[in-house]
């Protein structure tokens, strides 16, 4: 059932020594969407990831995968469920192909179409031409594209993608992207970590964020707008470092690098006329300013209390809301 969640997490926490990795995570995705996963670094998503999938074993909370608790299949990963979690490991003196065939393999695939689901996969994510030669030789972006091929491998409706594009140039993070949003328009639900607040942007539809191992943030970006009432500008002037240590100085705005290049001003009207008349006075021309929507960026670096102001409100319940395998493709 398209109504039914693919992934079911409620309280999910693990702690490591003295430190909590994870406290109380709570996550739902649904079949057909892709589902961001933010967090700073060292937030705990590639924790919570291992911990999903079965990886890691959690302290407390309940986990169900495509409707069955993740204990109904101890010791691998339940069919129809992958992911590509931190770099991807293979055999290096194997070639790709071989590689993906003895996957395939210990995955219990048909024989009869063995073949033509490897083939699919290596033409899906780029690596059709270089399927024989051995992985050892490959770069580490080609790697990547591998472990992305050992998981489209299992057909999954629900996948996991961490940082799925870090080591790719900018046309194999197209691809990447392309087939994230391909396999969740045919009913798979994914639930992508990313550090590129644009790429996450224009690919999930619902957004979890965490920081130090909790979720701060369940919902839509344009939700997550809502909470910050402000009013953005985009600035750009004569000398950015020094609108910067202007603004470091000032408690009634919040200022931030934008990644098109200049700054997003984050204040009302009245402590906006206020700046700009002090950069005049500091000998910064402004160059341009205009009202714009909030970026992800801002918002993010905001809400976690990075963005050089007090991080905005947390939602009082979540929407329900590291280190080891790498590409699961194994049942």
């Amino acid at each position: 059932m398209l109504d039914q969640p693919a992934l079911e997490a409620a309280g999910v926490s693990k702690r490591y020594g003295n430190r909590e990795a994870l406290r109380g995570v709570d996550l739902i995705a649904h079949p057909g969407q892709l589902h961001g996963l933010l967090g700073p670094n060292g937030a705990g998503k590639t924790t919570l990831m291992r911990v999903l999938l079965g990886l890691v074993r959690r302290d407390a909370g309940t986990v169900r995968l495509l409707g069955r608790d993740l204990e109904a299949a101890p010791g691998s990963v339940a069919d129809g469920v992958a992911g590509l979690v931190e770099g991807p490991a293979f055999y290096p003196y194997l070639s790709g192909r071989k590689n993906l065939t003895l996957l395939a393999r210990l995955d219990d695939h048909d024989r009869s179409r063995r073949a033509d689901c490897i083939d699919d996969a290596l033409e899906q994510t780029g690596l059709a031409s270089q399927a024989e030669v051995a992985v050892g030789a490959y770069s580490a972006g080609m790697r990547q594209r591998l472990g992305l091929a050992a998981a489209v491998l299992r057909s999954p409706r629900l996948l996991f993608l961490d940082e799925p594009t870090s080591a790719l140039d900018p046309a194999g993070a197209r691809d990447v992207r392309a087939i994230a949003r391909r396999l969740a328009d045919e009913g798979a639900a994914v639930v992508l970590s990313s550090h590129d607040m644009s790429e996450v942007e224009e690919l999930c539809s619902l957004l979890t964020v965490i920081h130090v191992g909790r979720v701060i943030f369940s919902g839509t970006v344009n939700e997550l707008r809502r909470r910050a009432p402000a009013e953005v500008h985009r600035l750009r002037t004569s000398d950015d470092d020094a609108a910067l240590r202007l603004a470091s100085r000032r408690n009634d705005m919040n200022v931030v690098r934008i990644a098109d290049g200049g700054l997003e001003v984050s204040a009302d009207l009245e402590a906006l006329d206020s700046y700009v008349i002090a950069l005049g006075r500091s000998g910064v021309a402004v160059r341009e300013l205009e009202r714009r929507a909030r970026s992800l960026e801002s918002l993010f670096l905001e809400l976690t209390g990075h963005g050089g102001a007090a991080p905005l409100s947390t939602p009082a319940a979540p929407d329900a809301a590291d280190r080891g395998l790498e590409s699961v493709s194994m049942s």
